[in-house]
């Protein structure tokens, strides 16, 4: 479903967690090679940016209900993620690293399949001020 309208809205949350990176076919020194002291569990406090767009609605002015948002965002992924380390403690991680580029793909899944009234335009993840992945969906090739 595309929007006639250009408008986008996006709410901020936070929320602290950790991960461990390794790959369990590798060695110690190899996993060391590549993922250095991130192999040992380290957290951080994140920053979400949920984008939405849609058609406004004429009688409120808004494109989106922010209360509905809010909701599903803190239900389905700020209260699961939050003081977790998501790597272990959630299913959906389970053979996969806990990067920012796999944990969007994570919070898109969990976001999309409860919105309503809107369409989510993209997904930013800010793990530390100088790092922030962007995901906007998969791609219908």
């Amino acid at each position: 479903m595309k929007s006639k309208n250009t408008t986008f809205l996006t709410k901020v949350f936070t929320f602290c967690a950790a991960h461990q990176y390794g790959n369990k076919k590798w060695t110690d020194k190899e996993n060391w090679d590549v993922f250095g002291k991130d192999t040992r569990v380290h957290g951080h406090n994140y920053t979400l940016h949920v984008t939405v767009t849609g058609d406004i609605n004429p009688d409120s002015g808004f494109l989106v209900d922010l209360g509905h948002l809010k909701k599903i965002v803190n239900e389905h992924v700020v209260d699961v993620l939050d003081h977790s380390q998501f790597d272990k403690d959630i299913p959906w991680f389970k053979g996969k690293q806990p990067s920012t580029e796999i944990l969007v793909v994570f919070i898109w899944e969990e976001i999309v399949k409860h919105l309503e009234g809107c369409i989510l335009h993209r997904i930013r993840i800010e793990e530390t001020p100088t790092i922030y992945t962007d995901y906007y969906g998969p791609t219908n090739d």
